[in-house]
């Protein structure tokens, strides 16, 4: 399927994470205070994740598989971003029950203060022009903190983001049509709140 990797973490997040309302404290906790699926602390995750992947999605040799990065990867994204939320904050960014963005759309509203602009394109562009998954991983991280210090209750497309850092990871030419979405989703934005300021300018 190609979605699957999208549909496994929604089903992660909603039936073993949030709980409909009753978060999963201590596996929370465990997945914020390990930055690798392979983490001692992040032992408490495995027999709510793995159950959901298929035989060809789990490691074979203790090295993490592309599905298990990805969504391990967006589900502890998650955990840092719901710490000290009531509220859901991942929720869908397409379809009718859309409540969500997708995340670098979510930081082109940030972007759009003129405050923020430069510091998150000091950490944005780099990411954008790698394709080292380890150092993506590491800059996404901390562009969830800073997400999350701006933005508590924004509701973001963790699945949605799991998918992503799934094809990042499959071909050089994946992980260059992954890039070049992001890309998109983070100036286009800007670039329409700037036409709009410019109307309200001449207003």
């Amino acid at each position: 399927m190609a979605y699957e990797i999208e549909q496994i973490t929604n089903k992660i997040i909603l039936r073993e994470l949030y709980q409909n309302g009753h978060p999963n404290k201590a596996v929370l906790a465990g997945l914020r205070n390990a930055a690798t699926m392979t983490s001692q602390r992040a032992q408490i995750v495995w027999p709510l994740l793995m159950p959901y992947l298929n035989d060809q999605q789990l490691s074979r040799d203790g090295t993490p598989t592309y599905a298990e990065t990805a969504i391990y990867t967006a589900i502890r994204f998650y955990a840092i971003h719901q710490q000290g939320t009531e509220a859901s904050v991942y929720g869908a960014a397409g379809g009718d029950k859309a409540d969500g963005r997708q995340f670098f759309s979510a930081l082109a509203v940030m972007r759009g203060n003129a405050d923020t602009r430069v510091a998150l394109d000091r950490r944005v562009q780099p990411l954008l022009a790698t394709t080292n998954v380890a150092s993506v991983i590491n800059s996404l991280s901390h562009l969830v903190s800073i997400l999350k210090a701006n933005n508590r209750t924004q509701k973001i497309d963790y699945a949605w983001l799991a998918q992503d850092l799934y094809n990042l990871q499959l071909s050089y030419e994946q992980a260059n049509r992954v890039r070049l979405r992001w890309g998109q989703q983070y100036f286009r934005a800007t670039q329409a709140n700037l036409e709009n300021e410019g109307e309200k300018n001449h207003d």
